[in-house]
């Protein structure tokens, strides 16, 4: 099993938050864990006898953690990782029949469900690192492909499961993939939904780095605590430039990088940024 990065929040601390020990077992919050730590937020999908598949309760509470890392000035980095074998094998599809559909409720449920989910990813204003552990399948790997870092331990898989059930892609996945590895090798992966594992991952360019099993706990923790050490504010405007550049032309992406720097030289962190270069000292970044 591989080793999960909530190992390396100390439960002894008493300045780490944590909401785990406060809920009853087999609830939303047992099975989508978060701890905060350092200001690190640390959410753990925790359904490894389903290798973390979302349920809409589940869901919900990834978007609702995400929303809160955002707002909270204490959160300035977030990981998401896994239990067990899986990272996330997707949406779960064991819930029995389905209901009568009528014409507008698939396209409203993904809507409101899988995209809204990837977007809460995406316009998080703190940097989200993925410790993929496992099996990161359908929704479950658009979601970490969302993140803005992507470790992957070396038992790692990624798969576009979707054509396997006569399905097209969603959660984001037309959007992300061909961004990440250009539009042919994003239709290789979506026509034969074949499983990828870390190493072709990482030389597609879907991962940053492969690690040991063993490894991505403390790697996670690494990256994440490097992270939140650094200027939060020019953090989450450098995100939102990067994200929005593949749908800019030159002139909107320079305006919204001029734009950007304006309302970044207000903050705190650039004035001691700027401080330290004239004063020949390392900064320390408060995160405002």
């Amino acid at each position: 099993m591989t080793a999960s990065p909530e190992k390396s929040f100390d439960t002894a601390d008493p300045t780490q938050t944590s909401t785990e020990s406060q809920v009853p077992e087999n609830s939303a919050a047992s099975f989508v864990q978060q701890a905060t730590d350092n200001h690190v937020s640390l959410i753990t999908l925790n359904r490894p006898d389903a290798l973390n598949a979302l349920t809409p309760d589940l869901r919900e509470r990834l978007i609702q953690l995400f929303s809160d890392a955002s707002a909270d000035p204490d959160v300035r980095a977030v990981v998401l990782t896994g239990t067990g074998r899986g990272f996330c094998a997707g949406a779960d599809l064991r819930g029995g029949a389905a209901a009568p559909r009528v014409p507008g409720d698939v396209a409203r449920t993904l809507r409101l469900g899988a995209q809204r989910l990837v977007a809460t990813v995406l316009d998080c204003e703190k940097p989200v690192v993925a410790a993929v552990n496992g099996t990161a399948a359908g929704l479950g790997a658009h979601l970490a492909l969302a993140c803005d870092l992507v470790l992957a331990a070396e038992s790692a898989r990624f798969i576009e499961v979707f054509v396997r059930r006569g399905l097209v892609p969603d959660a984001g996945g037309a959007y992300l993939l061909p961004r990440l590895v250009g539009p042919q090798r994003a239709k290789e992966l979506m026509f034969f939904g074949d499983a990828l594992g870390a190493a072709d991952a990482e030389r597609l360019g879907l991962v940053n780095r492969v690690v040991p099993d063993a490894d991505l706990a403390k790697t996670a923790r690494e990256w994440a605590d490097r992270i939140a050490t650094g200027p939060t504010r020019a953090l989450a405007l450098t995100k939102q430039l990067v994200n929005a550049s593949l749908d800019s032309d030159r002139s909107t992406a320079f305006a919204a990088e001029a734009a950007a720097q304006e309302i970044n030289m207000t903050t705190r962190d650039a004035q001691e940024g700027l401080a330290s270069f004239t004063e020949r000292r390392a900064p320390v970044f408060e995160g405002r």
